[in-house]
């Protein structure tokens, strides 16, 4: 990587480091382009050379909150061996996600800018890749005879909607009250899913 393009990359870091602290303290509305130019010190016109607008700026810090759960994920990884472990890491790290800082921006952003296009299609993203996230996992368990047979795509389906459902009612119930859901969902899914000889035998 050439001189320029590490001067370009490190601006754009700065820029959104700045941005989230801001969208952090103050609100994703009560935030505007010019407190960023304040915090960092560069031009109107630069942030909207790395970002395009105050809505693509938002969109790249959940793009990157996203790229850090799933660094999670993968340091977690190698210690969940079976279905019931994988999904109740899972369930951990959203739990843990309720604390990020941009949590209360992110719900102010979506309901302020779901009109727009770009938006939906960054929702649309995720979801996809969180489906396919969960059927890669069901097939997994599926291969290794802890799942019975059935439709991946349907279940993963299920399982972001449960996962999804059970995240946006913890802010209302408290962190550990939100586990202990998790957990229980978890139980209630697996009882629903796993081959009846297991479930028999209890596991």
């Amino acid at each position: 990587m050439n001189q320029k393009k590490l001067q370009r990359e490190e601006t754009k870091k700065k820029i959104a480091e700045a941005a989230g602290q801001l969208f952090a303290q103050k609100g994703y509305a009560a935030t505007s382009i010019g407190d960023i130019v304040a915090a960092t010190g560069k031009s109107k016109g630069n942030i909207y050379y790395h970002f395009g607008s105050k809505e693509g700026l938002f969109l790249h810090l959940l793009d990157e909150w996203e790229r850090g759960w799933k660094d999670t994920w993968s340091e977690k990884l190698p210690s969940l061996i079976t279905i019931s472990d994988k999904l109740s890491g899972l369930a951990q790290i959203m739990v843990n996600d309720l604390n990020h800082p941009l949590t209360q921006a992110m719900n102010e952003f979506f309901s302020s800018e779901w009109d727009r296009s770009e938006v939906q299609a960054s929702v649309t993203n995720y979801y996809t890749d969180h489906i396919a996230f969960n059927q890669e996992m069901i097939q997994s368990a599926m291969a290794n005879g802890e799942l019975a047979e059935d439709d991946t795509r349907m279940l993963a389906i299920i399982l972001e909607a449960m996962m999804q459902g059970l995240y946006h009612m913890s802010p209302h119930i408290g962190t550990e009250k939100s586990l202990d859901l998790y957990r229980k969902a978890v139980t209630v899914f697996l009882q629903g899913t796993v081959k009846p000889d297991l479930l028999m035998n209890g596991g």
